[in-house]
């Protein structure tokens, strides 16, 4: 019996309609997903770590600052050699912009949006060298000091894998977007250790008013199954530790939050709007589409000079702000400049055709906002005496807001600090930033709705499902 038949016997539906053969079938795909994202996440996370340590830490001479999970909490140092930041972030860029065009132009720019577009128009339609390509160019863009997230990658990589996956089995379209969903959603999880969260961004990052019901329980099963195999190379410990100790207390504060949330999505709009308004001048012109990633990493590397936290992921700054010592530490002037610098660096590294995930740079925007609203703000009576909620706070409501993904963002902030006790004001934070973002997105691949993206469907012409397709359940 050859492997794919193997394959499909376990996925395969004995008695169609039966929930008993669809929740089997569902353990048996959703492992295979969550396999296959979370090795995917533990190669890119390897290949991230050894192309930072070579080109930002030995040839450049910077070490940014680390979280407490990733690092234990490195407080970062200055720069050894501050010429070759400049270079080295071009160099990379140039490099991965160059493999790009080569082999995969499909793998520039941010991977989520990629996977997001496959399961709306074509989830078999992922070429499978896109997720090397993926791996390579992301490997020296972020690890040279380009601006970007690991999620986006990892989702990309991810969803990729498990598109070809479905097209090898001949999987039906309305079971393969499932299954393309939950391997994006496992891919996010695994890599920031928050399956839950991860879980439910996969049915809530495909709508800007909606969520995809469908894809919950593929995705819980698939987010924890990556979740447990990057973890046991990686550790389990929260990205941010552990912050059970901060906690909510006083209702006075919840008007502190809600103008926090008010900060928070204005620079999420601003975020969205800058970055395609960057993506779309670099695209209008004439520079050959393999060099534009160098600009963007020239231009990022001079404005990681003047502001550090512009260089790499930036997860570690954000560390550092949510102590009230070390933010009152540093500078009024670069407190405030932190997430407009991100917010310019981000567009730069990823809006020029570089290779890299939007979402860990909006939660770092959201929550330097946050600590730039404290530090201007912390004499004030109900303001909290610790940056530390309005960092947590500020993470959910800037990103939850303009991706459009609040309950998602919110839970997964919640697993990456160990604290859900700051879930109350960001609840009222993120319904505020979500007012002044309004129909803004960072991921322009989203759809209004279930309904439009049925309408959509229906008309555009379907391919003829195979005989023995996968009738997996279907929750409302």
């Amino acid at each position: 019996m050859s492997l794919r038949h193997r394959l499909r016997t376990l996925i395969a539906p004995r008695r169609p309609g039966r929930w008993r053969d669809s929740v089997s079938r569902w353990l048996w795909w959703g492992t295979i997903i969550g396999v296959v994202s979370g090795g995917g996440a533990v190669l890119f996370f390897c290949c991230l770590e050894h192309g930072t340590h070579l080109l930002l830490h030995t040839v450049a001479g910077h070490h940014p600052p680390g979280t407490v999970g990733e690092g234990g909490g490195f407080p970062g140092t200055g720069f050894e050699r501050p010429w070759a930041i400049p270079l080295v972030a071009g160099g990379g860029a140039l490099l991965a912009g160059l493999i790009v065009a080569w082999l995969a132009p499909e793998a520039e720019g941010h991977g989520t949006d990629a996977a997001i577009d496959a399961v709306h128009h074509e989830p078999t339609s992922l070429r499978g060298r896109v997720a090397a390509v993926k791996i390579i160019a992301s490997t020296l863009v972020i690890g040279s000091g380009g601006s970007g997230g690991r999620e986006g990658p990892t989702a990309q990589i991810s969803a990729t894998v498990i598109s070809q996956l479905c097209r090898w089995l001949r999987v039906p379209t309305p079971d393969a977007r499932l299954a393309v969903a939950a391997a994006m959603a496992s891919g996010i999880g695994a890599i920031f250790r928050a399956p839950l969260g991860g879980a439910l961004l996969g049915a809530e990052l495909l709508y800007r008013d909606d969520l995809e019901a469908d894809a919950i329980m593929p995705s819980l099963i698939s987010s924890i199954v990556a979740y447990c195999v990057f973890g046991s190379v990686y550790g389990f410990q929260p990205i941010f530790g552990n912050l059970g100790t901060t906690e909510f207390t006083a209702p006075t504060e919840l008007p502190g939050f809600a103008v926090l949330g008010a900060a928070a999505g204005a620079m999420g709009w601003l975020y969205a709007a800058l970055f395609y308004r960057t993506t779309g001048m670099f695209s209008r012109s004439r520079i050959p589409a393999a060099i534009r990633p160098a600009i963007g990493g020239l231009v990022v590397g001079v404005l990681g000079l003047l502001v550090p936290a512009a260089l790499g992921t930036g997860y570690g700054w954000i560390q550092k702000e949510m102590s009230a010592d070390l933010l009152t530490a540093l500078p009024l002037w670069l407190v405030v400049a932190i997430p407009f610098a991100k917010v310019a660096a981000t567009s730069l590294s990823i809006g020029s055709g570089g290779s890299g995930g939007v979402f860990g740079p909006g939660m770092v925007i959201g929550g330097a906002t946050g600590a730039a609203v404290w530090r201007l703000a912390q004499d004030i009576p109900g303001v909290p005496s610790s940056p530390t909620p309005y960092v947590v706070v500020g993470m959910i409501a800037c990103f939850g807001a303009i991706a459009h993904a609040p309950l998602g963002v919110m839970l997964m902030v919640g697993e990456m600090t160990a604290n859900l006790s700051l879930l109350a004001p960001a609840m009222i934070a993120v319904a505020v930033a979500g007012r002044v973002v309004g129909d803004s997105s960072i991921y322009s691949s989203q759809i209004k709705d279930r309904r439009t993206a049925r309408a959509m469907r229906t008309a555009a012409p379907q391919p003829a499902a195979p005989s023995d397709a996968l009738a997996l359940p279907h929750q409302g």
